[in-house]
């Protein structure tokens, strides 16, 4: 649960800064959404989670 929180605070952010650089469009970012919300109601959404959660796993497990 908190990988996943963690994710949408991330991807929002970076939706903000290309919305507020004109990188990326209101038309864009909608349908960006549009899309996770969709692939959340498929059958890919657990292969999805899972690869989320291992990348976060390997990320945590880095040392600087």
């Amino acid at each position: 649960m908190a990988v996943s929180i963690s994710v949408v605070l991330l991807l929002l952010i970076l939706a903000v800064i290309f919305l507020r650089n004109g990188g990326l469009k209101l038309s864009h970012a909608l349908v960006c959404a549009l899309l996770g919300f969709f692939l959340a109601g498929t059958s890919m959404a657990p292969t999805i989670h899972e690869g989320v959660a291992a990348t976060a796993d390997v990320v945590s497990g880095l040392k600087p």
